[in-house]
């Protein structure tokens, strides 16, 4: 089975006041978009979709800028790298439904991509192992578990893509199959944590001393 995985950095972050941008901020000296990529890149999988939207040529610009860019990124269909793409999310002021189909729409023409582990862009504490674990386990659903609080990312099989494209709103892949979901256990390969304020990214700052 081959699992894609993306990394949805498109949101604005309205909660953080002015015209800041969450994939943007810096933590431990670098962006949390590069945080989230780097460990989707140590994962293993592949391909990788990112999905900009607010700011998306600056963090875009990071994006090819980082050490991530290693790894062969395309953006727009123009190849940064060899396994990222990155994709424009005109809509993303809709929230996380409008990437989530972004990404959807990019992998669906790629016939051998099973499935794809969607991860987010203001959670630098989500690591290589979490990606495997959920992308390991066997499930239309699968969603991580840290200390028993569900997490991401969250492994959508294909045959759930077309429910997907359906979802409006901010609402991502967990609004799916409830019933159905396979739950694994990754408490201990990190943590879910993300980054909504300020305050988030203060206590993480604080948490890291």
């Amino acid at each position: 089975m081959t699992v894609a995985a993306a990394v949805l950095a498109a949101g604005r972050g309205s909660r953080l006041g002015g015209d800041a941008s969450k994939p943007l901020l810096e933590w431990r000296g670098r962006p949390l978009v590069q945080w989230a990529l780097d460990a989707v890149l140590a994962s293993g999988l592949a391909p990788i979709v990112v999905v900009v939207g607010y700011r998306g040529d600056e963090v875009t610009d990071v994006l090819r800028a980082s050490q991530s860019s290693r790894a062969h990124v395309t953006v727009n269909s123009e190849m940064l790298g060899e396994d990222v793409e990155v994709v424009e999310n005109s809509e993303w002021e809709e929230g996380i439904a409008s990437s989530l189909r972004a990404v959807l729409r990019t992998l669906a023409p790629l016939a051998d991509v099973d499935a794809v582990c969607v991860g987010l862009a203001d959670q630098p504490l989500v690591s290589p192992e979490a990606y495997r674990a959920v992308a390991a386990a066997d499930g239309e659903l699968v969603i991580p578990m840290y200390a028993g609080q569900p997490g991401n990312p969250v492994k959508l099989a294909r045959s759930l893509w077309s429910e997907a494209l359906e979802l409006r709103g901010d609402v991502g892949a967990r609004a799916l199959a409830r019933d159905r979901a396979v739950r694994v256990d990754c408490t201990g390969t990190g943590s879910a944590a993300d980054v909504d304020t300020l305050e988030d990214l203060e206590r993480l700052q604080q948490e890291d001393q």
